[in-house]
C-alpha cells in the first residue's frame, strides 16, 4: 500500500457534469463518484490523500470547497492545482513539485486518475505509481493498474 495517494478531481472523485460551466464549487448540484467516500475513508486510515487537479480556473480553496459540499474533505490532506503550483498537470514537473512539497519519494506515491495524458503518463514519467480509473480496456504503460470502480483500491 502506498504512503500517499494523489487523486484526480473531475470524473475520478467528483462527477464532472458536462452541462455545467464555471467553477465546480458554485455549481447548483455536485456529486461524488460512486464509492469515493468509502474508498477515501478506508485509504486515509493508513495513507495520506491529496488532490492533483488540472482545473484551470479554480484556486486551492475553491477546490476544497467543492469537496466540502460532498463530504469528502475530511479525508484529504491537501490540494494541488495549477493555481498553487504554477505548472500544467500534463508536465511531469507538476508531479515532481507535489512530491517535493509533501516530502515523499516518488516510489511511495500513487496517482489515481481517468486521463492517460494528464494523470498516468506524466505521473509515470515522474516516477510515481499509477492507477488508471476507466471502464474501457486500454493499452497502459507498464505496471499501471486499471480499475473500473474506486472500491477496487481497498480490496
Amino acid at each position: 500500500m502506498s504512503k500517499v495517494y494523489l487523486f484526480d478531481w473531475g470524473d475520478t472523485l467528483m462527477i464532472d457534469f458536462p452541462d455545467q460551466d464555471g467553477k465546480m464549487y458554485l455549481w447548483p448540484h455536485v456529486e461524488a463518484v460512486e464509492g469515493a467516500e468509502e474508498t477515501l475513508k478506508h485509504l486515509s486510515q493508513s495513507s495520506a490523500i491529496y488532490i492533483a487537479t488540472s482545473a484551470q480556473d479554480s484556486t486551492e480553496l475553491e477546490v476544497q470547497q467543492a469537496f466540502q459540499r460532498v463530504g469528502l474533505n475530511p479525508y484529504i490532506s491537501g490540494y494541488f492545482c495549477k493555481a498553487n503550483l504554477g505548472l500544467e498537470k500534463q508536465d511531469p514537473q507538476f508531479y515532481r513539485a507535489i512530491i517535493n512539497s509533501i516530502g515523499q519519494l516518488a516510489s511511495d506515491v500513487t496517482m489515481v486518475g481517468d486521463s492517460l495524458e494528464k494523470d498516468i503518463y506524466p505521473a509515470k514519467a515522474a516516477g510515481l505509481n499509477t492507477v488508471f480509473f476507466h471502464k474501457q480496456n486500454t493499452d497502459l504503460p507498464e505496471a499501471t493498474l486499471r480499475i473500473e470502480c474506486l472500491r477496487e483500491l481497498i480490496k
